[in-house]
């Protein structure tokens, strides 16, 4: 699969700028694909509370960070 830096993880970082998620579920990793989605939708709930203004955007860019940093196991 793609290494660390290559043009795929690139392309997976920018997808999880628009939608967190996406990038890993490009990447073909449906499970953290789900559960960042899911991540983000919750902390952006919580924004109404107050703690989602912390919570949201370290999710986000943990996400993106995920998505870029991505070593395929089997390499």
């Amino acid at each position: 699969m793609a290494q660390q830096g290559s043009g795929g993880n690139v392309l997976a970082a920018l997808c999880s700028i628009f939608i967190p998620g996406l990038g890993q579920l490009v990447q073909g990793r449906i499970m953290p694909a789900i559960l960042f989605f899911i991540s983000w939708t919750v902390a952006g709930a919580l924004m109404w509370v107050g703690i989602g203004w912390i919570l949201l955007p370290i999710v986000y860019i943990w996400c993106i960070i995920d998505a870029a940093r991505y070593t395929s196991r089997g390499s």
